[in-house]
């Protein structure tokens, strides 16, 4: 039996006004696809570059809506135990243990119980009865098994325990899966989704964003900041300046208390946005600046 979504958000404009009252600036496309996404029950699969905002936008619609957020964050080796549930092993143990006197059926009855299952983010996400945001972050790093898994989950939000038998959603949860395209995730996955783009903002945006990030920041600044910023991600670099890191490096203007952006404040600080050294020497040579 399907589980029916049970939506949150109102319209597009709620979406946008709900999502600004915490913080986050949703250009229409990523209000609609939000508002889609929750009014449809389908999975929100969020791809871009690192560092535009798509982690962010789950915690935001998880604060917007009033939901816990659940995060399953993949990576290279996660296996089903780690993603789904497992088994309280060292408890199960003592109980057999103290239990040597009873048959091994008696015993089996008691260890394989609520009491020793150790639900992981997918389960945790499927048992909730309140409002969820499921975020299944970096889903390109994960093995194809796990796509699997995913594909199995998100069709009918249900998991089967063999031991336990199988539990059902009583609430669909808001399900946003995020990738920076490392590799191409499965056709069947992408199918299940709606899918969403995001991209580095255009430069009033970013500069919204942070007048509404660093309020004590003056637009001066936040206009100076968001053009050296767009310059250094128009470089060869490895690892280009996130958003976040645009925010970090206006925060560092206000704790140095520098009223201007010059080449010793860029050389100084670089740092905050770069992370690499090669990065930081390619900015050096291209910006004229010293090595730092």
């Amino acid at each position: 039996m399907s589980v029916e979504p049970q939506p949150v958000f109102e319209s597009v404009d709620d979406v946008r006004e709900r999502l600004r009252a915490v913080s986050y600036l949703a250009d229409d496309a990523v209000a609609t696809l939000v508002f889609l996404a929750d009014r449809l029950g389908k999975p929100l699969l969020v791809e871009g570059p690192a560092g535009v905002g798509k982690t962010e936008l789950a915690k935001a619609v998880a604060a917007a809506s009033g939901a816990e957020l659940v995060r399953l964050q993949c990576y290279e080796g996660l296996d089903e135990a780690r993603a789904l549930y497992e088994w309280d092993y060292k408890k199960q143990l003592l109980r057999i243990q103290a239990g040597r006197e009873a048959t091994w059926d008696a015993v089996q009855d008691n260890i394989f119980s609520e009491e020793f299952l150790l639900a992981r983010p997918l389960l945790t996400a499927i048992r909730r009865t309140g409002p969820t945001v499921l975020l299944v972050d970096e889903t390109d790093k994960a093995d194809v098994e796990v796509e699997a898994l995913l594909l199995e989950v998100l069709s009918d939000f249900q998991v089967t325990v063999p031991e336990l038998g199988t539990m059902t959603a009583t609430r669909r949860p808001f399900v946003l899966l995020t990738s920076n395209a490392t590799r191409e995730l499965s056709e069947a996955l992408k199918r299940r989704c709606l899918h969403l783009y995001l991209d580095y903002p255009a430069a009033d945006r970013e500069r919204e964003i942070l007048l509404t990030r660093v309020p004590e920041l003056s637009a001066r600044l936040a206009a100076e900041l968001v053009r050296v910023v767009r310059g250094l991600r128009a470089l060869e670099l490895r690892k280009p300046p996130s958003i976040a890191e645009s925010v970090d490096w206006a925060r560092t203007l206000l704790a140095l208390g520098v009223d201007e952006i010059d080449d010793a404040f860029v050389a100084l600080t670089i740092g905050v946005v770069l992370k690499h050294r090669n990065d930081r020497l390619v900015a050096a040579r291209q910006l004229g600046l010293p090595n730092s």
